[in-house]
Formats: structure tokens, sequence, C-alpha cells
């Protein structure tokens, strides 16, 4: 059920005060949902997207998830940049909810993706990957590790023309090989109805991300079981479940060496 907090007069002069806006010239509810409503401050300072968590959100996550995010967006990568209180917090309690806020990011999200958007999110990804994997040292056939972003899906990457623009939503980042992740992009972005690889966008998706980030030998060998895994996960909750395991192996065979180069 789709849920959405008001925020009165004394809850805006809060907030307000908490971040140090000197003054607000307008209030949007933005969007409802069931775990988060959203609005768009904006204030002499910028503009601004303030969110109040309607449930299951904790300091401590936000806080990673700031943290990640500050490190992207002082190397470049498009994301918002989150705000903290003028006492350095990373969340704030204003209408019985807690409050997170981070820049406007223009731009809008895109359903169907050519191969041009496609190598620029591979490209994008792969910024997220180079800035926060873990350097450790490791052999030849250990997975690399790191903070993924977690949810690259289409709602949480904003264009503008073929660029993206900003990568929101850092609340699911967590550690993980980041193999996985590229997985999970390849199947969500390039994955037809049938569990295929749309061979232009995975190949766009690919070269964008060697761009920056060359994946290893280990990670290039492991990718096809994780595309399957991934196209596992995809079909799981869907009507074509019955053909799950046939789904999953044409996933797995069509990631070709003319996609992977």
């Amino acid at each position: 059920m789709a849920v959405f907090t008001e925020l009165s007069d004394e809850d805006r002069q809060s907030i307000t005060a908490a971040y140090g806006f000197t003054s607000l010239s307008s209030v949007i509810g933005i969007a409802d949902g069931d775990t988060e409503t959203t609005y768009l401050f904006r204030a002499k300072e910028g503009e601004f997207i303030v969110t109040l968590f309607e449930n299951g959100a904790q300091p401590l996550d936000v806080e990673r998830a700031f943290e990640s995010m500050e490190a992207l967006y002082r190397r470049g990568v498009p994301c918002p940049k989150p705000l903290r209180t003028v006492e350095g917090h990373p969340t704030y309690r204003a209408a019985g909810r807690l409050v997170a806020i981070v820049s406007f990011v223009p731009g809008s999200s895109s359903t169907i993706a050519g191969a041009a958007k496609c190598r620029n999110l591979g490209r994008v990804m792969a910024q997220i990957h180079t800035v926060l994997e873990r350097k450790v040292k490791r052999t030849s056939t250990d997975l690399p590790t790191g903070a993924v972003h977690g949810a690259l899906a289409q709602e949480n990457v904003f264009f503008l023309g073929d660029e993206v623009s900003g990568v929101i939503n850092f609340r699911l980042r967590h550690d993980d090989v980041l193999v996985s992740e590229v997985a999970d992009v390849l199947v969500g972005w390039a994955g037809e109805t049938n569990g295929e690889l749309n061979k232009e966008r995975a190949r766009a998706l690919l070269q964008g991300y060697e761009e920056v980030r060359n994946l290893t030998g280990a990670e290039k060998e492991a990718l096809p079981g994780f595309i399957m895994a991934s196209t596992s996960k995809r079909f799981a909750s869907q009507k074509e479940r019955a053909f799950l395991p046939e789904i999953a192996v044409v996933a797995y065979r069509s990631l070709t060496p003319d996609i992977t180069g």
C-alpha cells in the first residue's frame, strides 16, 4: 500500500535549520511508495531530494551509503552529492521519520536503452567498481571484491541524452565480487524475454566497462555462471519460471566470445 508523509511548516523549518539552508523557496512532493516519501526542496543553496523513510532504514545504513557516494562524487562519478546536517550527521528526524538529503540529479530514467546508453552505463559501473574496489593482495584465480551498487536497474540510472547523468539509490550497496554486478546489469539491461542476451547491448556494456576497468581472466571465466544465476533470479518470480532451467541455459550460452571480446 502506498504511503505519503506530509511535512508541516514546523517540519520544513526544522529541516531547513538542521541542514543550514538560508532560505526555502518551494517544497514539492514528487513521489510516494511503500518504503519512502520523497520531496524536492528548492533553496538558495540549490535543489535537493529529501527522503523520509517510512520503515526499515537505519542511520548506519544511510551512513554507509553516504560514504560510498561521497567517495564517488569526489572522483567525478555521476551520482548525487550527499548532504549532511550542520553537525555532520547523515540523517535527521522530522515528522516522526528518518530523513536523508542528497543533491538533485538532472535527467530521467530510461526503460529502453540502446547500445550508446549501455556503453555509458558500463563505463559508469566500472567507475563505481574502481573507486570502491577492495585493494587486497589476491591470486590470479581470485575474483576481485568491493562495494557494489546493488540495484543498477533502470529506475536508478538517469540519462541526459545517451550519457549517464546520475546513479541514485545507494541504500542497497554491499560488498560482493564485482563480476556479480556485471552479470546483473547485463541481464537487466541486455536480457531478452527468452533469457538470451541482446548481442549489441551486451557488447556495448562490456566495451564501456573495459574502457575503465579490465575484467580479469578469472572474472571472464566466471561471468557465464553469474549470468546463469542472475537470469534465474530475474525469472524466478515470473510466469516463465516453469521454464527456468531452459531459460538459464539459453542465457549461459548466449554469452559468446563475440560479446566478451
